[in-house]
């Protein structure tokens, strides 16, 4: 069923714009780079990339869940309410989850069933939840059920019937030129990536920043993952690869680790050792929690002249009432993104596919080699802000008339990762693993 807006050639382009920028830097430092191939094949298999791992692991496809939650249904969000407003509903929260639901009277057990469901489906793409819980939403107004969200935690999203015109910039990351630089940088080792010499922190989770890094990594860069004490919790999700979650393999592999509670002095203080040595510190944090945590781009001055600072946030710069809460769904709401990847004649609603996400890190990685090249350029350092909003504002422009044909798809990735047409583009490591979607030629 042919839909309002394509992603994959969008992200085909982004990725070549981004193999572009890291050739031309390379280039700029003596390495014959001259030539970059990427298909809109590869770009699609990378953006896909968690959860071809975790059709494809070693340890086999996740449980599907209790008995109770095989006989949720598939009442997840958006949501209706009384007056027919379709909204969005997101909380990282258990508490506000509970809080929310009992206040709209809803069962009990209902709400402490769909908990799983509702954070997992980031990662698995489907939230199969208790009609109890639409039932309660239905019951309500729009304002009276929003003002309940607010008061006990989570955050309600109004889904727009459709993107607002013209919006967003065109470039969908902001760069800002900073201070001067300290020493020049070498040109990668024959047969290296053009990122080769580049080390990148990255204090990030979930999939928008650590995509971003793995971008960079996929591109030859030294990346050192901060994590907190123990490893991040995220390496046991199943289902595994070994003895790590095949998604995280598939968005982390091949960085290097750094343990450090970045509520502590001496964690802090091990991160900013760590930045002394990188040319980018690349972090999805909270902006308003990064100058307490003195990683904002000023305080690093002096830890690293040159420096080259990136935000993945959630809304980014933009300011104003009604902003979603940084995270995919919601910002799919609020741009009317969900308005177009809705097939036509159906109730608005979100993909489940971390289309913001996913973008977003590929994006992010663009603005980040983007000011690699800057800072070669022109000696200063630079600052990169880049957003899931930013990305869902990218593709709400791009758009289109409903007119791609429609196709027959394949929907079970353990069968196309066998397909031997894309043997070439893959690898095996207790998953499947998608190969970096560049070729660089002298």
């Amino acid at each position: 069923m042919p839909l309002g807006v394509g992603f994959a050639s969008p992200a085909a382009g982004v990725l070549a714009a981004t193999g572009a920028l890291a050739a031309l830097r390379a280039a700029g430092l003596g390495a014959a780079h001259s030539a970059v191939e990427v298909s809109v094949a590869q770009a699609a298999l990378l953006t896909v990339g968690q959860y071809l791992a975790a059709a494809t692991a070693d340890e086999g496809a996740e449980d599907e869940g209790t008995e109770d939650e095989e006989r949720a249904g598939p009442g997840g969000p958006p949501f209706t309410s009384l007056d027919g407003v379709r909204f969005e509903l997101e909380t990282l929260e258990a508490d506000g989850w509970q809080r929310f639901w009992a206040a709209l009277g809803a069962d009990r057990r209902a709400a402490a069933r769909a908990w799983r469901p509702f954070q997992l489906r980031y990662a698995t793409a489907v939230c199969p939840l208790p009609a109890d819980l639409a039932a309660a939403t239905a019951a309500l107004p729009y304002r009276h059920t929003a003002a309940l969200s607010a008061e006990c935690g989570p955050t309600a999203t109004e889904v727009a019937a459709r993107p607002a015109p013209e919006s967003g910039r065109a470039v969908p990351w902001r760069l800002t030129p900073g201070g001067a630089t300290a020493g020049a940088a070498r040109p990668p080792g024959p047969g290296r990536g053009p990122l080769d010499g580049v080390t990148v922190v990255e204090v990030a989770r979930r999939v928008q920043g650590p995509l971003a890094g793995h971008v960079l990594g996929l591109l030859g860069a030294r990346v050192v993952r901060v994590e907190p004490p123990g490893g991040d919790p995220l390496r046991g999700v199943p289902p595994m690869a070994g003895p790590v979650s095949a998604r995280f393999t598939a968005l982390n592999r091949h960085k290097e680790v750094l343990e450090a509670d970045l509520r502590s002095p001496a964690g802090r203080a091990a991160v900013r050792g760590a930045v002394a040595g990188a040319d980018v510190l690349l972090h999805s944090l909270a902006p308003a929690k990064v100058p307490a945590l003195g990683l904002d781009a000023d305080a690093l001055t002096a830890v690293r002249p040159g420096l080259v600072h990136v935000q993945a946030s959630g809304s980014g710069a933009e300011h104003g009432p009604g902003l979603p809460l940084g995270t995919d769904y919601p910002v799919q709401a609020y741009s009317g993104l969900a308005a177009l990847v809705t097939p036509p004649g159906e109730p608005v609603r979100p993909s489940l596919m971390t289309l913001c996400d996913v973008l977003g890190g590929l994006v992010c990685a663009q603005g980040a080699v983007a000011a690699l090249e800057a800072r070669e350029r022109t000696g200063r350092a630079q600052r990169v802000e880049s957003s899931l909003l930013s990305a869902a504002q990218l593709l709400c422009r791009l758009g289109g008339d409903g007119s791609a044909p429609s196709l027959p798809v394949c929907t079970d990735l353990a069968e196309l990762a066998a397909d031997p047409r894309l043997a070439p583009a893959l690898e095996r490591a207790g998953c499947t693993l998608v190969r970096p979607p560049w070729t660089f030629r002298p």
